[in-house]
């Protein structure tokens, strides 16, 4: 069993829709518009969360943000057939770890 992150389309860009959270936090990013881009932008977002697992990055055509609608942020279970198992509703307030902890231990049960 594997878990990583998956990076895709940054949900609150400087030049789109900055939050004033992200301001106080400095969290400051344009949206980017290449695939280095994002891979910036990705691996300062890897280092400030202090993400230890490994981290995945969408290509700037969005196709995982597109094939499993993960935008803003979710949380999915793929199993082993490649077939989506758990996938929570928007986070973070999408986000019920007991959920996903049932259908983790179902799929290895």
């Amino acid at each position: 069993m594997a878990f990583h992150a998956v990076y895709i389309e940054e949900a609150h860009p400087n030049d789109i829709w900055q939050m004033r959270s992200n301001i106080r936090e400095g969290v400051v990013f344009r949206n980017p518009r290449t695939d280095g881009e994002r891979f910036q932008v990705a691996e300062s977002c890897v280092r400030t969360l202090g993400i230890r697992f490994p981290a995945l990055i969408d290509g700037i055509d969005n196709t995982v943000e597109r094939l499993y609608t993960g935008w803003p942020d979710r949380l999915l279970l793929i199993g082993r057939d490649g077939r989506v198992v758990y996938k929570s509703a928007p986070g973070p307030f999408g986000f019920h770890p007991a959920q996903l902890e049932a259908a983790l231990r179902a799929l290895i049960d």
